[in-house]
């Protein structure tokens, strides 16, 4: 029986990923470097300080990789403070809600730095529902690398067969993968040039989801 839901967060609960492109390519042009679409959707579900990593090495930037983050950082904050049309994604609310109100353990583990989740969650009110929250600028290696998510479950205290992962990106759905927990992938109109082969099972609308339905899964 399922014990312990596991979101991401871009994606699945809000979709910031107009804001993040947004800050990436405001920084792309400060530092003068040219990323293809195919090297920016290969950044999905890897932390700002692995994207920099790869950048600094392939570009030769000559910033460190804590300023180029803070710097990407900063302009992102700037446009999400000023950017009034962003909502949770249609139906999360529900599914969380109805998913806390019959006792089912929430845990949150996204790439995003500490900062952005604690803006989205003051923002939506979304505290009050998970017991932990896990960044992924806390770990040497993002998605794929099951590291996020395992560390997620032990939180939870909760054995991986016992635990369910919501994913919308590829990264993410291997993390899942390689962590050995049940992960349902959410392929939404945001969703794109995303591989779910490895996902349990793939979902299109939250409507498809609720308590039952996730506490039943074997």
């Amino acid at each position: 029986m399922i014990q312990t839901v596991i979101f991401d967060m871009d994606g699945v609960i809000v979709d910031t990923e107009p804001v993040h492109k947004y800050a990436y390519f405001q920084h792309f042009n400060q530092l003068g470097i040219e990323v293809t679409p195919e090297l920016y959707s290969s950044f999905t579900g890897n932390s700002t300080r692995n994207i920099f990593e790869r950048l600094k090495e392939q570009f030769k930037l000559e910033d460190e990789v804590q300023r180029l983050v803070e710097t990407k950082r900063n302009l992102f904050n700037d446009a999400f403070d000023s950017k009034e049309d962003l909502y949770l994604l249609e139906g999360v609310e529900d599914l969380i809600k109805d998913l806390y109100n019959n006792g089912m353990q929430l845990v949150l583990a996204s790439s995003s730095a500490k900062v952005t989740i604690n803006r989205i969650f003051n923002r939506f009110g979304l505290h009050q529902y998970f017991t932990h929250i896990v960044s992924g600028e806390d770990f040497p290696k993002s998605k794929p690398h099951p590291a996020i998510f395992q560390h997620a479950a032990m939180l939870s205290n909760t054995p991986v067969e016992n635990c369910v992962v919501i994913e919308d990106s590829t990264n993410g759905v291997k993390a899942a993968y390689a962590a050995g927990i049940f992960c349902i992938a959410y392929d939404s109109f945001h969703s794109k040039n995303q591989d779910y082969s490895l996902a349990d099972r793939v979902i299109t609308n939250f409507a498809e989801l609720d308590y039952s339905k996730i506490r039943n899964i074997k």
